[in-house]
Protein backbone atom coordinates (compact mmCIF):
# COMPACT_ATOMS: atom_id res chain seq x y z
CA UNK A 1 0.00 0.00 0.00
CA UNK A 2 2.80 2.40 0.93
CA UNK A 3 4.62 1.56 -2.32
CA UNK A 4 1.45 2.25 -4.31
CA UNK A 5 0.99 5.64 -2.63
CA UNK A 6 4.65 6.46 -3.25
CA UNK A 7 4.29 5.58 -6.97
CA UNK A 8 1.13 7.64 -7.30
CA UNK A 9 2.83 10.58 -5.59
CA UNK A 10 5.78 10.34 -7.97
CA UNK A 11 3.41 10.24 -10.97
CA UNK A 12 1.51 13.31 -9.73
CA UNK A 13 4.78 15.18 -9.17
CA UNK A 14 6.03 14.34 -12.66
CA UNK A 15 2.71 15.32 -14.21
CA UNK A 16 2.66 18.60 -12.31
CA UNK A 17 6.21 19.40 -13.39
CA UNK A 18 5.31 18.64 -17.01
CA UNK A 19 2.26 20.93 -16.88
CA UNK A 20 4.21 23.77 -15.24
CA UNK A 21 7.03 23.48 -17.81
CA UNK A 22 4.58 23.40 -20.70
CA UNK A 23 2.70 26.44 -19.41
CA UNK A 24 5.96 28.33 -19.00
CA UNK A 25 7.04 27.57 -22.55
CA UNK A 26 3.62 28.45 -23.92
CA UNK A 27 3.47 31.71 -21.96
CA UNK A 28 6.82 32.79 -23.40
CA UNK A 29 5.55 32.03 -26.88
CA UNK A 30 2.28 33.87 -26.26
CA UNK A 31 4.05 37.01 -25.04
CA UNK A 32 6.17 37.07 -28.19
CA UNK A 33 3.28 36.37 -30.55
CA UNK A 34 0.85 38.80 -32.11
CA UNK A 35 -2.95 38.64 -31.99
CA UNK A 36 -4.73 36.94 -34.85
CA UNK A 37 -5.94 39.30 -37.55
CA UNK A 38 -7.06 39.20 -41.16
CA UNK A 39 -3.49 39.71 -42.39
CA UNK A 40 -0.10 38.64 -41.14
CA UNK A 41 3.05 40.77 -40.98
CA UNK A 42 5.05 37.88 -42.44
CA UNK A 43 6.66 38.67 -45.79
CA UNK A 44 5.25 36.72 -48.70
CA UNK A 45 8.74 36.21 -50.10
CA UNK A 46 9.73 33.91 -47.21
CA UNK A 47 6.37 32.17 -46.83
CA UNK A 48 5.92 28.40 -46.91
CA UNK A 49 2.30 28.98 -47.79
CA UNK A 50 -0.97 30.50 -46.63
CA UNK A 51 -3.15 29.35 -43.75
CA UNK A 52 -6.81 30.35 -43.94
CA UNK A 53 -8.66 29.99 -40.65
CA UNK A 54 -12.43 29.88 -40.31
CA UNK A 55 -13.73 32.95 -38.50
CA UNK A 56 -16.45 30.78 -36.91
CA UNK A 57 -13.90 28.27 -35.60
CA UNK A 58 -11.71 31.10 -34.28
CA UNK A 59 -14.55 32.62 -32.28
CA UNK A 60 -15.03 29.32 -30.43
CA UNK A 61 -11.40 29.02 -29.25
CA UNK A 62 -9.61 30.34 -26.16
CA UNK A 63 -7.40 33.42 -26.82
CA UNK A 64 -4.31 31.68 -25.43
CA UNK A 65 -4.65 28.85 -27.99
CA UNK A 66 -5.18 31.35 -30.80
CA UNK A 67 -1.99 33.11 -29.76
CA UNK A 68 -0.16 29.77 -29.82
CA UNK A 69 -1.41 29.24 -33.41
CA UNK A 70 -0.28 32.70 -34.45
CA UNK A 71 3.17 32.17 -32.95
CA UNK A 72 3.57 28.69 -34.46
CA UNK A 73 2.56 29.84 -37.95
CA UNK A 74 5.00 32.75 -37.85
CA UNK A 75 7.83 30.50 -36.70
CA UNK A 76 7.12 28.16 -39.61
CA UNK A 77 6.78 30.96 -42.19
CA UNK A 78 3.07 30.63 -42.93
CA UNK A 79 0.89 33.66 -43.60
CA UNK A 80 -2.45 33.72 -41.80
CA UNK A 81 -5.81 34.95 -43.08
CA UNK A 82 -9.13 34.84 -41.21
CA UNK A 83 -11.96 34.11 -43.65
CA UNK A 84 -15.52 32.71 -43.54
CA UNK A 85 -14.85 29.19 -44.86
CA UNK A 86 -16.60 25.85 -44.27
CA UNK A 87 -13.55 23.85 -43.11
CA UNK A 88 -11.77 25.03 -39.99
CA UNK A 89 -8.53 25.49 -41.93
CA UNK A 90 -7.38 25.54 -45.54
CA UNK A 91 -3.64 25.54 -46.24
CA UNK A 92 -2.26 26.51 -49.64
CA UNK A 93 1.22 25.03 -50.02
CA UNK A 94 3.18 24.47 -53.20
CA UNK A 95 0.13 25.00 -55.38
CA UNK A 96 -1.94 22.48 -53.39
CA UNK A 97 -4.96 23.18 -51.15
CA UNK A 98 -5.40 21.01 -48.04
CA UNK A 99 -8.53 21.35 -45.90
CA UNK A 100 -8.80 20.47 -42.20
CA UNK A 101 -11.48 20.05 -39.57
CA UNK A 102 -10.08 20.52 -36.08
CA UNK A 103 -12.34 19.18 -33.33
CA UNK A 104 -10.84 20.64 -30.15
CA UNK A 105 -13.34 19.19 -27.66
CA UNK A 106 -14.94 15.79 -28.17
CA UNK A 107 -17.06 15.91 -24.99
CA UNK A 108 -20.39 17.73 -25.18
CA UNK A 109 -20.44 18.10 -28.97
CA UNK A 110 -23.14 17.12 -31.43
CA UNK A 111 -21.46 14.03 -32.87
CA UNK A 112 -24.09 13.61 -35.58
CA UNK A 113 -23.49 17.11 -36.92
CA UNK A 114 -19.71 16.57 -36.81
CA UNK A 115 -19.87 13.46 -38.99
CA UNK A 116 -22.46 15.05 -41.28
CA UNK A 117 -20.03 17.93 -41.83
CA UNK A 118 -17.20 15.45 -42.44
CA UNK A 119 -19.24 13.67 -45.11
CA UNK A 120 -20.04 16.97 -46.84
CA UNK A 121 -16.49 18.36 -46.79
CA UNK A 122 -14.84 15.18 -48.03
CA UNK A 123 -16.89 15.51 -51.23
CA UNK A 124 -15.82 19.13 -51.67
CA UNK A 125 -12.08 18.78 -51.05
CA UNK A 126 -9.75 16.24 -52.62
CA UNK A 127 -7.26 16.73 -49.76
CA UNK A 128 -9.14 16.69 -46.48
CA UNK A 129 -8.12 15.68 -42.94
CA UNK A 130 -9.95 15.60 -39.60
CA UNK A 131 -7.89 16.25 -36.46
CA UNK A 132 -9.58 15.37 -33.16
CA UNK A 133 -8.34 16.03 -29.64
CA UNK A 134 -8.85 12.88 -27.54
CA UNK A 135 -6.86 13.18 -24.29
CA UNK A 136 -8.57 10.29 -22.45
CA UNK A 137 -9.19 6.62 -23.16
CA UNK A 138 -12.93 7.15 -22.73
CA UNK A 139 -12.97 9.82 -25.42
CA UNK A 140 -10.89 7.64 -27.73
CA UNK A 141 -13.28 4.71 -27.25
CA UNK A 142 -16.25 7.01 -27.91
CA UNK A 143 -14.65 8.25 -31.12
CA UNK A 144 -13.95 4.70 -32.37
CA UNK A 145 -17.56 3.71 -31.67
CA UNK A 146 -18.85 6.78 -33.55
CA UNK A 147 -16.42 6.21 -36.45
CA UNK A 148 -17.90 2.74 -36.97
CA UNK A 149 -21.47 3.83 -36.30
CA UNK A 150 -21.42 6.54 -38.97
CA UNK A 151 -19.85 4.26 -41.57
CA UNK A 152 -16.60 6.11 -42.17
CA UNK A 153 -14.32 4.69 -44.87
CA UNK A 154 -10.71 4.18 -43.91
CA UNK A 155 -8.69 7.06 -45.33
CA UNK A 156 -11.74 8.93 -46.68
CA UNK A 157 -11.04 11.23 -45.00
CA UNK A 158 -8.00 10.60 -42.83
CA UNK A 159 -8.70 11.07 -39.12
CA UNK A 160 -5.79 12.18 -36.92
CA UNK A 161 -6.39 11.67 -33.15
CA UNK A 162 -4.16 13.76 -30.87
CA UNK A 163 -3.77 14.19 -27.13
CA UNK A 164 -3.83 17.98 -26.83
CA UNK A 165 -4.58 21.14 -28.79
CA UNK A 166 -0.99 22.17 -29.46
CA UNK A 167 -0.08 18.72 -30.79
CA UNK A 168 -3.16 18.82 -33.01
CA UNK A 169 -2.23 22.10 -34.66
CA UNK A 170 1.38 21.04 -35.06
CA UNK A 171 0.13 17.91 -36.89
CA UNK A 172 -1.99 20.10 -39.17
CA UNK A 173 0.97 22.29 -40.16
CA UNK A 174 3.26 19.27 -40.67
CA UNK A 175 0.70 17.52 -42.91
CA UNK A 176 0.15 20.69 -44.95
CA UNK A 177 3.87 21.31 -45.33
CA UNK A 178 4.60 17.70 -46.31
CA UNK A 179 1.81 17.60 -48.90
CA UNK A 180 2.98 20.93 -50.35
CA UNK A 181 6.59 19.72 -50.57
CA UNK A 182 5.47 16.56 -52.40
CA UNK A 183 3.44 18.69 -54.82
CA UNK A 184 6.44 20.91 -55.53
CA UNK A 185 8.66 17.89 -56.15
CA UNK A 186 6.05 16.45 -58.51
CA UNK A 187 5.83 19.75 -60.40
CA UNK A 188 9.62 19.89 -60.77
CA UNK A 189 9.66 16.32 -62.07
CA UNK A 190 7.00 17.17 -64.66
CA UNK A 191 8.92 20.25 -65.81
CA UNK A 192 12.08 18.16 -66.16
CA UNK A 193 10.22 15.49 -68.14
CA UNK A 194 8.66 18.09 -70.45
CA UNK A 195 12.06 19.69 -71.00
CA UNK A 196 13.60 16.33 -71.90
CA UNK A 197 10.71 15.61 -74.26
CA UNK A 198 11.17 19.00 -75.92
CA UNK A 199 14.89 18.40 -76.37
CA UNK A 200 14.23 14.97 -77.91
CA UNK A 201 11.64 16.46 -80.27
CA UNK A 202 14.10 19.15 -81.37
CA UNK A 203 16.78 16.53 -82.01
CA UNK A 204 14.39 14.57 -84.26
CA UNK A 205 13.42 17.80 -86.03
CA UNK A 206 17.06 18.64 -86.78
CA UNK A 207 17.74 15.12 -88.03
CA UNK A 208 14.85 15.32 -90.51
CA UNK A 209 15.47 18.86 -91.77
CA UNK A 210 19.25 18.50 -92.10
CA UNK A 211 18.70 15.35 -94.18
CA UNK A 212 17.64 17.74 -97.00
CA UNK A 213 20.69 18.26 -99.26
CA UNK A 214 22.38 21.59 -98.62
CA UNK A 215 20.51 22.33 -95.35
CA UNK A 216 22.72 22.53 -92.24
CA UNK A 217 21.88 22.95 -88.54
CA UNK A 218 21.85 26.75 -88.82
CA UNK A 219 19.31 26.59 -91.66
CA UNK A 220 17.21 24.09 -89.71
CA UNK A 221 17.10 26.37 -86.65
CA UNK A 222 16.15 29.35 -88.82
CA UNK A 223 13.30 27.36 -90.37
CA UNK A 224 12.13 26.25 -86.91
CA UNK A 225 12.07 29.80 -85.57
CA UNK A 226 10.42 31.42 -88.60
CA UNK A 227 8.19 28.77 -90.18
CA UNK A 228 7.80 26.16 -87.45
CA UNK A 229 7.04 22.48 -87.79
CA UNK A 230 8.17 20.09 -90.51
CA UNK A 231 4.57 20.02 -91.79
CA UNK A 232 4.58 23.83 -92.10
CA UNK A 233 7.90 23.75 -93.99
CA UNK A 234 6.54 21.10 -96.35
CA UNK A 235 3.55 23.34 -97.17
CA UNK A 236 5.67 26.47 -97.70
CA UNK A 237 6.46 27.77 -101.18
CA UNK A 238 9.90 28.88 -102.32
CA UNK A 239 8.71 32.50 -102.26
CA UNK A 240 7.42 32.22 -98.69
CA UNK A 241 10.69 30.69 -97.48
CA UNK A 242 12.65 33.53 -99.07
CA UNK A 243 10.33 36.14 -97.50
CA UNK A 244 10.56 34.76 -93.97
CA UNK A 245 14.16 33.52 -93.77
CA UNK A 246 17.67 34.50 -94.81
CA UNK A 247 18.17 31.25 -96.75
CA UNK A 248 19.54 31.47 -100.27
CA UNK A 249 17.28 30.95 -103.33
CA UNK A 250 19.12 27.69 -104.08
CA UNK A 251 18.44 26.31 -100.58
CA UNK A 252 14.80 27.43 -100.72
CA UNK A 253 14.41 25.72 -104.11
CA UNK A 254 15.98 22.53 -102.73
CA UNK A 255 13.63 22.49 -99.74
CA UNK A 256 10.48 22.86 -101.82
CA UNK A 257 11.65 20.21 -104.31
CA UNK A 258 12.48 17.83 -101.43
CA UNK A 259 8.89 17.83 -100.20
CA UNK A 260 7.16 17.98 -103.62
CA UNK A 261 9.24 16.06 -106.18
CA UNK A 262 9.26 12.27 -105.61
CA UNK A 263 12.16 11.87 -108.03
CA UNK A 264 14.16 14.22 -105.81
CA UNK A 265 13.35 12.93 -102.32
CA UNK A 266 13.44 9.27 -103.38
CA UNK A 267 16.79 9.58 -105.16
CA UNK A 268 19.82 8.06 -103.40
CA UNK A 269 21.78 10.59 -101.36
CA UNK A 270 25.56 10.79 -101.14
CA UNK A 271 26.77 11.07 -97.55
Amino acid sequence: MAQKLEDEGLYVSQLTAHIITKKAVMSRGFRDSTPLSNTSTLSASCSNGVCMMSSTWRDEQHPSFLNFISCFLNENSFRLNIVPIAPDFIFNCGGLSIAFMFVTNWDGIDITSIFRKVQKLKEQFANFYVVITLPTKEQNDSFIYSYIKYGMQLGRPTFVPVRDLEMGFEKIVKIAHARGACKRQDALAKIKAEKEKSVQAMEIYLQVVTSIPGVDSHDANVLNQTIGSIEAIARSSKEYILETTDLSPTTAETITRFFRDPKFYLAPKMS
